[in-house]
């Protein structure tokens, strides 16, 4: 059985003392209410070593939502994987559109941050998806298979085995647009015959695939009933508890 995961990214959001507010009152709520699934929040760098103090890993992993594709150095701002790792985080968010699109990462940093973070021991979230002009071109497969040969297909089966793959149609983040469940259905499926194709139907079968778009209590349901989603990565909706945890609640309906 593959794993089902709930994964938070906080973004650039919250400062200090909310960050830590937020993650406790998480932490207490899924504690008292045991989730069905694996629950991770990513959240901005600074918030990463107070929160590992207090929270229960066996409950709710702990991410960053970037690394640099530099190991150590002259490398200003910069926050390695070996940094990351070293706060008590146990994941890291990498590709995320945001990053390819604002601060310009090409597949081959984004190779190099894969490499790097899992050098580090450190479980890969690896986003991939289209734009809406991409989509309505119909060009959505050949997107997301690109970027999966440009960063991740490098690996070996072993190390792929560790990388959890985040569809994020970039059209529906943020938006309040959302592919429809059918519409992510398709494009998971795509997603995980690619994989297959790569390294063997087993591989495929086993690799937790999620579903990053405007992803919410009220329809996560019908997105985590589809065969091919494994769960979600969630943005806006994981800056609340009460939020984020009707969205961990789908796996129990």
């Amino acid at each position: 059985m593959r794993k089902k995961i709930v994964a938070g990214n906080w973004k650039m959001n919250m400062n200090l003392q909310d960050g830590i507010a937020l993650a406790k009152e998480l932490n207490d709520a899924l504690k008292a209410d045991k989730p069905q699934c694996g629950v991770v929040i990513c959240t901005p760098f600074i918030h990463l070593a107070s929160i590992a103090q207090f929270l229960d890993q066996d409950i709710i992993g702990l991410g960053a939502e970037n690394c640099a594709d530099k190991e150590k150095g002259a490398f200003t701002g910069e926050v390695s994987a070996e940094m990351v790792k070293s706060t008590g985080a146990q994941y890291v968010i990498l590709g995320h559109s945001e990053r390819r699109e604002y601060y310009k990462e090409t597949p081959e940093i984004l190779r190099e941050k894969v490499l790097l973070a899992q050098k580090q021991g450190l479980k890969v979230i690896f986003c991939i998806g289209e734009s809406l002009a991409e989509r309505e071109a119909g060009k959505q497969n050949e997107v997301v298979k690109a970027e999966l040969e440009g960063s991740v297909f490098n690996l070996s089966e072993e190390d792929f085995r560790k990388i959890v793959i985040a569809y994020e149609p970039i059209w529906a983040i943020g938006t309040g647009k959302t592919a429809t469940a059918d519409q992510a259905e398709e494009i998971h499926a795509y997603i995980r015959s690619i994989i297959a194709e790569k390294y063997g139907q087993a591989v495929a079968d086993d690799c937790t695939i999620l579903y990053g778009g405007s992803c919410k209590a009220s329809n996560a349901p019908e997105l985590f009933a589809k065969p091919d989603i494994d769960g979600g990565l969630i943005g806006g909706a994981s800056l609340k508890c009460a939020d984020f945890k009707g969205i961990i609640d789908a796996w129990k309906k």
